[in-house]
């Protein structure tokens, strides 16, 4: 009986130690989409990525990719009025060639492959008792927000990437 109780311990530990975490699966399910994608755009795409304040502010910067290099970055950034539905524009601006990063504002120019590895190795690899844990991929299974907010935090506490509009980069005929 000893032995059947030390024998059922010892599974039972090797079968919970072999469980993935759920952002885990969740990531390693959203980098094969995003994999998939990388391939049947010849890894020549746009993607937005964007923060709003519980203030009024908001910004955004489209980053545009071709054969798996940052190219271009728009940024645009605005107010919300005393008016319901008038918004102000703070800053906007747009970068490309020798003037690519360039502009101190604006959300850093990465790719897909450098926004998963950030991922990864910070912004889903913090301490879960001291912080909430954001993974969404609603972006046909490409990351759509991946970070991590202190538990501490009241306001605008997000650390992370929220992104949407991945698009097959098109080039434009003029």
């Amino acid at each position: 009986m000893r032995y059947l109780s030390l024998l059922i311990l010892v599974v039972s530990l090797a079968l919970s130690a072999c469980k993935k975490d759920g952002v885990d699966t969740d990531y390693d399910k959203s980098y094969s989409a995003w994999l998939s994608f990388k391939k049947s755009s010849n890894n020549s795409y746009s993607y937005v990525t964007y923060y709003g304040s519980v203030f009024g502010y908001h910004s955004q910067s489209k980053i545009t990719v071709q054969n798996g290099k940052v190219v271009g970055r728009d940024f645009l950034q605005i107010r919300q009025t005393s008016n319901a539905g008038v918004v102000d524009t703070l800053k906007k601006w747009a970068e490309s060639g020798a003037a690519l990063n360039t502009h101190e504002n604006g959300f850093a120019a990465l790719t897909l492959n450098q926004v998963y590895a950030k991922a990864k190795g910070e912004w889903l690899n913090v301490n879960k008792t001291d912080n909430y844990v954001y993974l969404e991929t609603t972006n046909n299974g490409i990351i759509s927000s991946a970070g991590y907010v202190p538990k501490n935090c009241a306001d605008d506490c997000f650390i992370g990437i929220n992104i949407k509009d991945v698009n097959v980069y098109v080039k434009e005929i003029k």
